[in-house]
């Protein structure tokens, strides 16, 4: 087990304390902004950042996905085929990252440039969002509106394209799965698009962040020190959801991710 240095503990609590806030709030952003502020502002190894996070974001995901479940606001059929995709493909990241000999700056090189690349694309969705659920003409009374048999093939690639990027960047899960299933299927309820991304994001993170921990690749210290600050980060930002416009918090969220692509590419040219 590592530990951060004490000294940057409440920088640390801080940031778990604002990304746990803002997934309480929008329901997105624990992948998304947790591997760049370890990254640029703690300098955590990218790799180490990446099995860290992968971790944390199960964890502060878990909560939503068991009230989602519950709440019957997934499609096991859907989900069944983003699986298949999503958690061999990751399983694929981890043989690569173990048979094919790589230094460690080609491979934090690698991993910032896809990084960053996955937080604009995460950025753009968030924006496209509300105009492609505006664009179905769905009336918001969580009712499918055309419930149609899934897309296998789509969506079992989705999965693959999901499962390698967030083996590698911890990005992917929230805001991209959500724009895709959300063209991919435009007659399924937004809630269930929600939460069949949700409940899709716990076993792959889960076992890519163990697929991390058995390559060393997890700082156990970090994350128990990230979880301080985001327990109640997400209880605040739970009940503060709807005091805000889902604009505003949507065009804060997007400025923030672009802002750390910018910041990992500065960084990584150093």
């Amino acid at each position: 087990m590592q530990w951060a240095p004490p000294e940057l503990w409440p920088l640390v609590i801080a940031g778990g304390f604002t990304v746990g806030l803002l997934v309480g709030l929008t329901g997105v952003g624990a992948g998304s902004l947790t591997t760049p502020f370890l990254i640029t502002a703690i300098g955590v190894e990218p790799l180490v950042a990446v099995g860290t996070d992968l971790l944390f974001a199960c964890l502060t995901k878990a909560t939503a996905a068991v009230r989602h479940q519950k709440l019957g606001n997934v499609d096991g059929r859907i989900l069944m085929w983003l699986a298949g995709g999503s958690l061999p493909a990751a399983a694929a990241v981890f043989v690569w990252l173990r048979v094919v000999p790589m230094d460690a700056k080609s491979v934090a090189f690698l991993i910032r440039q896809i990084l960053a690349v996955a937080l604009v694309v995460s950025a753009v969705s968030i924006a496209l969002y509300p105009l492609l659920a505006k664009r179905r003409g769905q009336p918001d009374n969580g009712l499918d509106s055309d419930p149609a048999a899934p897309r296998p093939w789509p969506t079992l690639l989705l999965g693959i394209v999901i499962g390698a990027t967030v083996a590698l960047t911890s990005v992917g899960a929230g805001a991209i799965g959500v724009v895709a299933l959300t063209a991919l299927y435009p007659g399924l309820a937004l809630r269930r698009l929600v939460g069949t991304d949700i409940v899709h994001a716990i076993p792959l993170t889960l076992i890519a962040g163990l697929g991390h921990l058995s390559l060393g690749h997890v700082d156990v210290g970090l994350l128990l020190t990230l979880l301080v600050g985001s327990v109640p980060g997400i209880a605040l930002g739970s009940r503060l959801t709807g005091t805000l416009p889902d604009w505003t918090l949507r065009t804060v969220l997007a400025g923030v991710l672009l802002l750390a692509a910018f910041g990992l590419v500065a960084k990584g040219g150093h």
